[in-house]
Formats: C-alpha cells, structure tokens, sequence
C-alpha cells in the first residue's frame, strides 16, 4: 500500500489578494521517498485539455493499493486560471506578457503570473527523476507521445508510454527559426530535458470532453513508464509498429478567414505526398474559394481540423516528416 498526501498549494495570487492555487498528491512506497526514483506528472496546463485530469484521477485509486518502489508527486490542475475559463490561454488582464503558460518554464518567483506558477510547480518537478505533461489535442488526431529528439531517456520514456506514433521534436539550435518564433524554448518538457531530467508530452486526442478511449490510453500509458522507470513491478509492454516522426511545426496554416471544408479522401494516419489535396477554405458570404489547402511535405498526416469557422494563420491539418 502506498502513502498518500495532498497539499493545497498557492500559485500566485490575483490582484484582489485571492490565492491562486491547485493540489499536490504525493505518493511514497512503504519503504519511503529515497527508496526508487520519483516521476512528477501534470495535467491541464492548458485547462480545456481535461482528459488528462481525468486520467490523474483514475490513477490515484491504483496507486493507493500499488506496490510503489519510489515517489510520485502528481498535479492534476497545473493552471487552474485557464482551468476554470475552459481556455488554452489567460487573458490579457491576468497575464499580459505570458497568456500561455506553457512557454514560461521553468518560471520566475518574481516575474508575471504564469512565470510565478511555473515556478512554484518547478521546485517539486526539478527534484524528479522523469517527468510526464499530460496534454490533449484536437478531436481528429493521432494519438501520439512529444519528446526531444536525440534525447535517448526521453525516447524510451515515450515507447514505454506506448502510443503507434511517437513524434521526435529538435530543440535549440537544432530546430527550425520557427522554434524561437513561438517561444517553444520555454515549454514545460524543454526546460525539462535541459535540466538533464527526461520529459514526454503524451498528446491525447479530444479536449473539453472527457472520452474514454483517450483517458484508457493515458492511463495505460502512465502503467507503462511506471513500469519503465521500475516504480511498478514488471517490464513494459513490448514495443509494437512505433512510427517514429519529427515533430512538430509541419503545420499547414490558414492563408485566410473563411470556412474550411476537408477534402472528402482526407483521414488522419495516412502518409501523404507533398501537394495532396487536404481541403478548401472558402468565404462563406461569396462563395469564392480562397485558399486550396494541399500538403506541403510528404509525411504523416496525423491532425486535421474539424471546426469549420478557422481565422487566417490557423492550423488545418498537421503533417509530421517520417524518420522511421
């Protein structure tokens, strides 16, 4: 049986003076903290992104009557600001530098109020021996596991996870201009793996809703890299077909507002070439095809949008370059 404790934990606080705060469940083996590695794993960074929580919350009935060789430090609302908005961002009101708090880490005590969460949840994360971000993504998309490429820890952390496709991302000055662009040296799994700590961001499928086969996959995958880092009893599953891919800035964009209609052949999971035919954004008012929207590299289609109203720079589909 594994001890357990939860602590409520201040954030930051809102003008007003009211605590911004979440929940720390801590999970230590009978033979206490020193004895076996620690995994620190987190939901709901972005707060539409529940199926995480959910999966949080599943896990914690099987840790209590686990054989737990270790420590597991699990945050199940990391920002309760967009939590409680249903939101991927802050507003400007309540961050006006960082709305997003996953480009901040691993924060600043004394910076914005995103940097000051980050940092407050950095000082249980930088203390891990591996670290799990649990994310969602759209409903049409593969699910998949995020991790830096070259990083061997992360890799296997990702394959013990368990997902079909696992998707290589290059960081610093490996990546693409575009990485610096969108601040991604500031995401949660980055300043991870710099910390010398291996990092995964399982992408489950679906947000705003709670779906099973989503909550089942990370909950399963989660036994997995217990399993891996020796904190349950057991090896891994074997590895089955892994698809390997780099991630993560094969967008095909918006070139302008409209409506976007998918190509009827379009189905995530296929490989697609370079100049295939993904859709049609058109102006819903005239009718006129504004932008036919085509792969622009060959690879994996492995997230198409199925809102139909899109704003010019969105992404429409997402098309990852095969590496195995």
């Amino acid at each position: 049986m594994a001890h357990h404790t939860a602590r409520r934990v201040t954030l930051a606080r809102l003008p007003s003076g009211v605590a911004v705060e979440t929940t720390i469940h801590t999970y230590t083996g009978e033979a206490g903290d020193d004895d076996g590695p620690t995994l620190y794993v987190q939901a709901a960074q972005h707060g539409r992104e529940i199926n995480g929580t959910e999966v949080l919350r599943r896990l914690h009935a099987h840790l209590l009557s686990a054989d737990l060789s270790g420590r597991v430090v699990a945050v199940p609302v990391a920002d309760p600001l967009t939590f409680d908005r249903v939101s991927y961002t802050t507003p400007e009101q309540l961050d006006a530098v960082h709305s997003n708090m996953n480009r901040v880490w691993p924060g600043d005590p004394d910076g914005t109020l995103h940097e000051r969460m980050a940092a407050t949840l950095w000082e249980y994360a930088k203390e891990a021996d591996a670290v799990v971000d649990l994310h969602t993504g759209a409903p049409d998309m593969l699910t998949h596991v995020v991790f830096r490429e070259g990083h061997d820890a992360s890799r296997a952390l990702a394959e013990a996870f368990g997902t079909d496709l696992l998707l290589g991302e290059p960081a610093g000055e490996e990546a693409d201009v575009e990485w610096a662009d969108r601040g991604f040296d500031g995401k949660f799994r980055v300043a991870a793996s710099e910390a010398g700590i291996p990092a995964i961001t399982p992408e489950l499928a679906h947000n705003k809703q709670l779906v099973e086969p989503a909550i089942r996959a990370g909950c399963a995958g989660l036994r997995g890299v217990l399993r891996e880092l020796g904190l349950f009893a057991g090896d891994p599953d074997a590895p089955g077909d892994r698809v390997l891919a780099r991630n993560h800035l094969g967008r095909v964009p918006a070139t302008d507002s409209g409506l976007y209609c998918p190509a009827p052949g379009a189905a995530v999971g296929q490989r697609v070439e370079e100049g295939d035919p993904l859709g049609t954004v058109y102006d819903p008012t005239t009718y006129e095809a504004l932008q036919d929207v085509r792969a622009d590299r060959d690879g994996l289609l492995y997230a198409l949008t199925r809102e139909a109203t899109v704003t010019a720079g969105q992404a429409l589909a997402n098309v990852a370059i095969l590496r195995e």
